[in-house]
């Protein structure tokens, strides 16, 4: 079944021209069929259009092989439907973009039509990239292919879904607190989300501008990083895009971890609700990486209990300055009223949903006079202290490892009328963006009943991406958990 190889493998079977680009888009465009009725992972998918995409690609590669640059030449990739892609709809999961269409390409989409890939389609998302279960969409929960009364996590459900069940190849999901990792985590797929700065943000619709990140999801570690090295590279149309050179991050995947230092928080063994079979996987994981011969050792992160609290003033205030533009004057949903005030009133209450109403409320009230100061103000300072903790404790190790999650998937419904409890399934994966660093989710082992995958999650230095997947490639290639396939896929 072609849907089910990687892009390593499919590129090179591609290239030995044993199969060919049409015929591994029929494969997943088939498995969309035939699931996607009851996961709904794409908001959209035109299947004329991705044929004609793997037409050309074919005869791009006739009589010669792949031309050189294009290392994704037929390779069907889907994207999270918040990432901008020319003449395809744009809806972030939310009524009230339900009919925009997109008028330009996101860089990330650009690079990735240059490298060759097959733009397949448009994947499920909480609203505005705000939850962490994919229930928050404006159209419909995703479901998660290995138990589908449970969610695929989130914001990036649909991403991590699609690629667990094997309807594409690989997927590009955004990561403000965790949406990359913990639905990887969840479906137990790759999710790699790079530091700020090391990806262009150009054609993302912003949620909180300082801590979004695009970031890959993948069937394995390699696949995570054949796609960081199409996206990554500086972008003049981003003024926070870093000009830096992209490592070969291939060349580091040589499945040697020794003499590499890997730091356990002290402060996240003593973190309430951390399920009893997801501390015995990643302390067994841990384990494995001593057989390596990786050197562990404690690290403190003393402010790393208040990273949740800092994360909720932080992300809300942004995302209420973000989404002031959705008011139904230029673009989007228009509810008319008597006058400009009761229009944006009606639009906004008509087309924004229950979770992104609380965030701009959440938001605009910590901005408020009288509470900058005492809320915002104060949280970029505590966001300050937490950055200083990682970059002292990466003096000492070269990553640091947590559970990406602190329970496998959990039921739908199940968190739905206590967004405090929702908003602890990101309490290990928040810090990250905080901090401005890399982190990556990868397999570590399985609930015992139900079977669920559980996510271990490495923390790297800035724009250290190259390490993080040399130690997460080392211990995947080690281990069977990659290897095994959802119910749904």
């Amino acid at each position: 079944m072609l849907n089910r190889l990687t892009i390593a493998d499919l590129a090179d079977r591609l290239a030995r021209r044993e199969v060919s680009s049409r015929d591994a888009v029929q494969a997943c465009l088939d498995q969309i069929q035939r699931v996607d009725g009851e996961l709904h992972a794409f908001l959209h998918c035109d299947a004329d259009a991705a044929l004609a995409q793997a037409d050309a690609a074919d005869a791009a590669r006739r009589p010669h092989a792949a031309p050189a640059g294009r290392p994704l030449l037929g390779v069907p990739v889907a994207l999270k439907d918040v990432i901008a892609v020319r003449g395809q709809p744009l809806t972030c999961g939310s009524r009230i973009l339900e009919h925009f269409i997109a008028p330009y390409d996101a860089t990330v989409a650009a690079r990735l039509k240059a490298a060759g890939a097959i733009l397949l389609g448009r994947l499920n998302m909480d609203e505005f990239a705000m939850g962490s279960s994919t229930e928050n969409s404006g159209f419909g929960v995703t479901r998660n292919p290995w138990d589908t009364s449970r969610v695929p996590g989130g914001s990036s459900g649909g991403s991590a879904a699609a690629v667990a069940a094997h309807e594409c190849i690989a997927a590009l999901g955004s990561d403000t607190g965790g949406s990359v990792r913990q639905p990887a985590a969840f479906c137990g797929v790759v999710g790699l989300k790079p530091t700020y700065g090391c990806v262009s943000r150009y054609g993302l619709v912003a949620f909180a501008s300082s801590l979004d990140q695009i970031g890959p999801i993948t069937k394995t570690v390699r696949d995570a990083a054949t796609l960081m090295q199409a996206i990554s590279g500086h972008d003049p149309l981003d003024s926070t895009s870093v000009p830096r050179p992209v490592p070969d991050y291939a060349a580091v995947l040589t499945g040697d971890v020794r003499g590499l230092k890997l730091g356990l928080p002290r402060e996240y063994a003593a973190v309430g609700g951390l399920d009893a079979e997801v501390r015995q996987a990643v302390d067994a994981a841990v384990k494995h990486f001593q057989s390596l011969g990786a050197e562990v050792v404690e690290v403190s992160l003393p402010h790393a209990e208040y990273a949740g609290a800092t994360y909720y003033i932080i992300a809300p205030a942004e995302a209420s300055a973000n989404l002031a533009r959705f008011d139904g004057v230029r673009y989007g949903l228009r509810v008319e009223g008597a006058d400009p005030l009761e229009m944006y009133s009606r639009t906004r209450g008509a087309g924004f949903g229950a979770e992104v109403k609380r965030r701009i409320l959440l938001g605009t009230y910590v901005l408020s006079s009288g509470y900058y100061d005492a809320y915002y103000l104060h949280a970029q300072k505590v966001r300050t202290l937490i950055r200083r903790d990682f970059l002292q404790a990466f003096e000492q190790v070269d990553a640091i490892v947590t559970p990406t999650a602190p329970t496998a998937a959990f039921k739908i419904g199940e968190k739905t009328s206590d967004p405090l409890q929702m908003y602890l399934a990101d309490i290990f994966t928040v810090s990250c963006n905080l901090a401005g660093i890399c982190g990556v989710s990868l397999p570590c082992g399985f609930t015992a009943n139900p079977k669920l995958p559980i996510g271990l999650q490495l923390l790297g230095k800035p724009f250290n991406e190259a390490t993080l997947l040399r130690l997460a490639h080392a211990y995947e290639q080690t281990t069977p958990w990659h290897r095994e396939i959802a119910p749904l896929g």
